[in-house]
């Protein structure tokens, strides 16, 4: 019998259906594949590629600094909208690494994590009835914050034909019309494409036209490979239209401090300010104390940078000696590639999500499907390893696991 409450929850969780539906999330798939191949095989190792987080702790020098921090009486409170000495550390980060100029008290804000700063924003534009575009595959929050704002996604696919870049010809003059916020995020997870400054013109220009934000997601900023990391603010008239999140997480190995910031148009910096003031009292000032040393350390990023760019060689020439078409990604630390569309001369996969499941299945080797815009597996470097010679090895042990598996690919 169910509970009085159950008719009392929101339609944007489900409402009376709340609780009810046996759809399974695909990474919860994936956790209940991986706990069984792990039963199933105790003695084969699970080769897990479906880990989205850095594999080793934040610099020995930023954790000594953390030590010292939280024994001092002045950081025990609340840090609300964050410290003024983040924000310059912040600052001075944007001018050396990008030549972005930003003044630390109105154009920059902290964040626990890129992820409520996502969350947030679009409590500060949406109505009913308003549109999000986002971009897919990619990171959903700033869309189901949309929708519980009662807006509406519009879904605009990266398709591998156009590069992974977003097809804004296709958008319908209607979608424009209506649209408050386009969510953007380059280095793009998962594809790894990497933004070009014709593509940030583009976005401007559409901005003013159509008169909406845009908020660019440079999570995966630091690892890019190949090229000097391009911001939005780098790029004429961005920050006039937009916003650019920025996170400690992947480039600088501190995914569970949850330190991020948010800068660019001052007016929309102090929108997220307001919205943040009433819904968290800030991230605890001895981590924001701490991030300050990694923000004036470049060697941290460039470091994590070379290991996981040195990573993906080795698994894009693993993979492709398997039958796989790959390149080494512009960004990020994902490979995405085309999902099989079966074994020669055995099964046939509808599904990247039934490549998945093969592989954690039959040979405990874990990947992430996307089948959002065609078929694709991701595989992300962040395995743990200690050094190269147990990366050679992991990569020996993926082609002992394949080697005798001819796949085929459609065209």
């Amino acid at each position: 019998m169910d509970s009085y409450f159950q008719s009392l929850f929101a339609e944007r969780i489900g409402g009376v259906f709340y609780g009810k539906s046996d759809e399974i999330y695909k990474f919860e798939k994936i956790k209940r594949a991986k706990r069984k191949a792990i039963a199933d095989f105790p003695d084969r190792v699970l080769l897990d590629f479906g880990i989205g987080e850095n594999d080793v702790v934040a610099d020995s020098e930023v954790r000594a600094v953390m030590s010292e921090e939280i024994h001092k009486q002045e950081n025990r409170g609340y840090a609300d909208n964050g410290c003024i000495e983040f924000k310059g550390a912040v600052s001075r980060f944007m001018l050396r690494q990008f030549d972005v100029k930003l003044d630390a008290a109105t154009e920059i804000n902290h964040c626990i994590g890129s992820k409520p700063a996502l969350a947030m924003l679009p409590y500060a534009f949406i109505n009913s009835g308003d549109v999000t575009i986002m971009t897919v595959p990619g990171y959903p929050v700033a869309g189901t914050h949309t929708k519980y704002c009662g807006g509406t996604v519009y879904n605009l696919p990266l398709k591998a034909e156009n590069g992974f870049y977003p097809d804004f010809e296709s958008v319908p003059e209607a979608i424009f019309q209506k649209t408050k916020l386009l969510i953007l995020n380059y280095p793009n997870s998962p594809t790894g494409q990497v933004a070009t400054v014709e593509l940030y013109e583009k976005v401007i220009e559409l901005a003013n036209k159509h008169k909406f934000v845009v908020v660019q997601d440079a999570a995966h900023i630091m690892l890019t490979h190949g090229g000097k990391p391009l911001s939005f603010l780098q790029v004429d008239g961005a920050k006039e239209v937009g916003v650019e999140i920025h996170s400690l997480s992947k480039g600088w190995n501190m995914i569970g401090w949850r330190i991020a910031w948010i800068c660019g148009n001052p007016l929309i910096v102090r929108a997220f300010a307001d919205i943040k003031d009433n819904s968290d009292s800030g991230q605890f000032l001895a981590i924001q104390k701490a991030a300050i040393v990694a923000l004036d350390n470049p060697e941290i990023p460039a470091q994590t940078s070379r290991k996981y760019y040195r990573r993906l060689q080795k698994l894009v020439d693993t993979l492709c000696g398997l039958g796989f078409e790959c390149t080494v990604p512009g960004g990020t630390y994902f490979l995405y590639v085309k999902s099989p569309a079966g074994v020669v001369g055995g099964q046939k996969f509808e599904s990247a999500e039934d490549v998945s499941q093969y592989l954690i299945h039959e040979h405990s080797i874990c990947t992430v499907p996307w089948d959002n815009a065609g078929a694709f597996l991701r595989f992300s470097v962040t395995y743990v390893a200690q050094d190269e010679t147990a990366e050679n090895k992991l990569m020996q042990s993926l082609v002992e696991r394949l080697s005798g598996i001819e796949f085929e690919f459609n065209p």
